[in-house]
């Protein structure tokens, strides 16, 4: 609506996404080179928004948590600083090192494709994914296939987490970069000395304009008495009135703006961040819990769910395998079976010509007997009939005896025919006897198979005067807060000792295929930093 303030735009964008946890986003908008932020109190067209059409504004987180896991409540905010803290790593404009992205994009691809499945996430899936800097890709001698195995090798022990989960370790991490949720702008000092401000969660950091990973000076918010600007110079004065006022010079009016909304907004939500909880967030909390807690039955009820689904296909398949194995002992049996007929037919058939031929020679045994009764009885007058005779008798009498001789033989023979054909009918007995117990295996494991696989269904508002601003603390919160805060700083240096050793695992894995040459100001800086033990925390720690 052209009356609309700039209020009733980002409410209708709130409105529209589900977003309750509205302090931390807002609408921005880019003029002449400069980024700015549409004030609520304000006529949105009163703004120095460009003239074209449409006119274009940016719905970004402008403020960023110091613990995400502990201050960002709703689902829908987590997944919108994911989102946003994603695109700045791989947009470079948060320095991240190599060994933390492979490690981050693996949470990525978690949140993205849930558990890893073998079957499903082949090699080659992550090939038009954008996962990592182009600057990580650059300094290493490794294919996309190289990188891709690494992420997967991790991606594979996030199994079971939700995408709300695995966002919210992304986050967990990528807090920790020295630049994470960092707002830099340039600046002069007194001296006309180019540096670089930035304003995040923790304070005011004060850069050399080479090295935005490690600061010169720090104030913490608790640290801070007042910060004002008149012009283009920015005051900011100490809570301890011993050390000096530092003041310094930035090119733009627009941009000391800018930079003290960032200020009051973020000492805002530090101050909040010490307090209880109001009504509204102790609200959103419990309808978090009780919303986490739903989704933890619902992922019990789906995980045992498919783990008897997992356990019932797994004894079908085992009763497939048993039935096959079954079938072909069946098939084994009935070829063994139809051999053993055959033998026994082919053996019956030998005996019965065996016995034939034992039957004929005996008849002819028979017959040469009676030959040789006869020839006995003719009497023989000469010597020379005599011999001959004598002769005829031996030889019918050696015929005699042969015939014999292989009349014994047959019929030993005929026995053996007739003792092989029994033992071959005594097989095939066996044989269907066992072809008779495997049929009725196989139907009791048919049956058994069709009930096991059916399975169950159910399954403030601060004034703009003569340019110039001013904000001041108040010091008694700031005193109070002090020991509170050190020892927050403390806690949440702590790193997790395993993730620690698969980073440094990670980095000793890859070294050999990085390429210095291509190492940028920031890679040097970051490895100069980590051989000294410094981190993003302690650094602030030791500059304040």
């Amino acid at each position: 609506q052209v009356k609309w303030k700039g209020k009733d735009l980002f409410d209708l964008v709130c409105r529209t996404l589900g977003l309750r946890e509205t302090w931390f986003f807002g609408l921005q908008y880019t003029i002449k080179d400069t980024v700015a932020w549409l004030k609520m109190d304000k006529k949105v067209l009163d703004h120095d928004v460009p003239t074209e059409e449409p006119k274009t504004f940016h719905f970004l987180a402008k403020f960023y948590p110091e613990n995400a896991e502990e201050e960002l409540v709703q689902e829908i905010t987590q997944h919108l600083f994911f989102l946003q803290v994603k695109k700045q790593i791989l947009d470079e404009k948060i320095f991240c090192p190599p060994e933390a992205s492979v490690l981050l994009a693996s949470y990525a691809v978690q949140a993205k494709y849930g558990d890893y499945d073998p079957n499903v996430h082949k090699r080659g899936f992550l090939a038009q994914e954008e996962l990592l800097p182009k600057r990580v890709i650059n300094l290493y001698q490794m294919t996309p296939e190289m990188w891709e195995e690494r992420i997967t090798a991790w991606y594979a022990e996030h199994r079971g987490r939700a995408r709300d989960e695995a966002e919210m370790e992304y986050l967990k991490i990528a807090q920790d970069l020295e630049m994470y949720g960092v707002n830099y702008f340039a600046i002069r000092n007194k001296k006309g000395t180019e540096l670089l401000l930035g304003v995040d969660a923790l304070g005011l950091h004060i850069y050399d304009p080479d090295n935005r990973l490690t600061p010169k000076i720090s104030f913490p918010w608790n640290e801070i008495r007042n910060i004002s600007y008149s012009d283009k110079e920015f005051t900011i004065k100490p809570l301890d009135k011993k050390i000096d006022v530092f003041k310094f010079n930035s090119s733009k009016l627009r941009v000391n703006k800018l930079i003290l909304q960032l200020c009051i907004g973020n000492h805002d939500l530090f101050m909040r961040r010490r307090k209880a909880d109001s009504l509204e967030v102790q609200q959103m909390k419990a309808q978090a819990r009780e919303e986490k807690a739903r989704k933890q039955m619902e992922r019990q009820c789906l995980a045992r769910e498919k783990q008897m689904r997992e356990e019932a296909e797994r004894t079908r398949d085992e009763l497939e395998r048993r039935l096959m194995q079954l079938k072909e002992e069946a098939t084994m049996a009935n070829e063994a079976l139809m051999r053993s007929e055959e033998t026994a037919d082919l053996l019956a058939e030998k005996a019965q010509i065996t016995e034939e031929e034992a039957k004929l020679l005996a008849q002819k045994a028979a017959e040469a007997e009676q030959e040789m009764q006869r020839i006995k009885a003719t009497a023989i007058r000469t010597e020379e009939e005599k011999r001959l005779m004598e002769q005829k008798v031996l030889e019918a009498e050696m015929l005699a005896l042969k015939m014999a001789e292989e009349s014994e033989r047959r019929a030993k023979e005929a026995d053996q025919l007739k003792q092989d054909l029994q033992e071959a009918r005594e097989s095939e007995r066996r044989a269907k006897q066992k072809l008779l117990e495997i049929t009725s295996k196989s139907s009791y494991t048919q049956s058994m198979n069709s009930s096991t696989t059916a399975l169950p269904t159910d399954l403030p508002s601060y004034n703009l005067i003569s340019e110039s601003l001013s904000f001041d603390f108040k010091d008694t919160d700031m005193k109070r807060l002090s020991m509170e805060i050190e020892k927050e700083k403390v806690e949440y240096m702590e790193r997790s000792k395993h993730l620690q050793e698969q980073l440094n695992e990670l980095k000793t894995e890859i070294e050999a295929l990085k390429l210095k040459e291509r190492e940028t100001a920031l890679d040097i800086l970051h490895n100069e930093n980590s051989s000294r033990g410094n981190s993003k925390h302690n650094t602030i720690k030791k500059v304040s």
